[in-house]
């Protein structure tokens, strides 16, 4: 499962690497939404939740499907400005029905990589968008019919909710921040002009690598959803994050350009697993003779004869429950002679939990 980018033909220099102040006040609302998502954050998160005047974190939760569970594109310029102001501009020039199609977008649906329809114009996006507002709760059903009945006047409102969160929190934040995200994006496009694209992949996330063949080149994006798109006619943007991790954004709706909003480098990026690597192993260890062998493998080296005694398995019925843990990664082996030792990696099975929970969110 991934998020496929199509760059047959694509300039390098029409790939650019980019801070974003509203790609970046859209992690910093979904931190705050959804604080246990980012531990590492919960000083930020508290702090600032705390400080919020009533008024503006009742207008956040208000709209808080635009950044909670999915990221509306809205909030992630393909060219991005200086400032907080020049990007609400831009939005400020779309229309009605991309605008509001994109704000809609509630919750992660199978239709967005078919480009389903503006809510302004097709009568089943907008009783989907009705639907899904009222599950989230009346406050926000109530944001949805006001927005399908007045666009212009929902999309001001809007504005003044991102500027009101800009004077109360994120102007500061963002001074902070964007020092650092301006380095990591300079220190990727001498990557990407020095050592090419696949370095500067790498360099970005583990979870993104290029593929090359035959039919062309192409960015996968490891995530645990299909989707596929074209930078061929346009450019490809990538906007590091200081709050995003452990998420992976891709823009890939039709008629977009494709945007790539990634964390800046952390410990904790390093050596992410990847998503059929999680499925293999938590298939592997799902298994009950395989976590009953898994009680023994952790706690020493084991024969398959001898695996075999203890559990009244025949050697060929250990075999193949070794092969799949292996196969998994989650065994290490050792020769002692004729005799090979099978060991649980403990370190790796540890990390289970935490791979699944990254696969996830990512």
């Amino acid at each position: 499962m991934s998020v496929t980018i199509d760059i047959t033909g694509l300039p390098r220099e029409r790939i650019s690497f980019c801070p974003s102040p509203l790609a970046e006040l859209g992690a910093a609302l979904h931190a705050l939404s959804e604080p246990a998502h980012h531990a590492r954050l919960h000083g930020w998160t508290t702090t600032t939740s705390a400080a919020l005047e009533p008024e503006l974190a009742d207008r956040l939760h208000e709209a808080d499907f635009m950044w909670r569970s999915t990221r509306s594109d809205l909030l992630l310029p393909a060219r991005p400005r200086e400032t907080l102001a020049e990007e609400l501009d831009d939005l400020d020039r779309m229309d009605d029905e991309t605008y509001v199609g994109a704000a809609l977008e509630i919750s992660c649906s199978s239709r967005y990589a078919s480009g389903a329809p503006s809510p302004l114009v097709d009568p089943r996006s907008r009783r989907r968008a009705l639907d899904l507002a009222a599950a989230r709760g009346p406050r926000q059903a109530g944001f949805v019919e006001r927005m399908l009945a007045d666009p212009t006047g929902t999309r001001a409102w809007i504005r003044r909710l991102l500027e009101d969160c800009d004077d109360a929190f994120f102007g500061d934040t963002w001074q902070r921040v964007r020092i650092q995200l301006a380095a990591d994006a300079r220190h990727k496009t001498e990557l990407l002009r020095r050592k090419g694209l696949a370095d500067a992949l790498a360099a970005v996330s583990p979870a993104m690598s290029l593929e090359e063949d035959e039919r062309g080149s192409r960015i996968v994006v490891d995530k645990l959803m299909h989707g596929r798109t074209s930078a061929d006619d346009s450019a490809l943007t990538f906007l590091p994050t200081a709050f995003g991790w452990p998420h992976l954004f891709a823009l890939h709706a039709p008629g977009w350009q494709p945007v790539i909003q990634y964390p800046v480098s952390t410990r904790e990026l390093e050596g992410a697993a990847s998503v059929e690597t999680v499925k293999l192993r938590l298939e592997a260890v799902a298994h009950p003779m395989r976590m009953r062998l898994c009680r023994s493998l952790a706690r020493g080296s084991y024969t398959t004869s001898e695996l075999a005694d203890a559990y009244s398995l025949t050697p060929p019925e250990v075999s193949r429950h070794l092969a799949v843990l292996k196969k998994a990664g989650l065994l290490t082996t050792q020769r002692r002679g004729r005799y090979v030792l099978h060991q649980l990696d403990v370190a790796v099975v540890a990390r289970l939990g935490s791979d699944f929970l990254e696969s996830v969110l990512r």
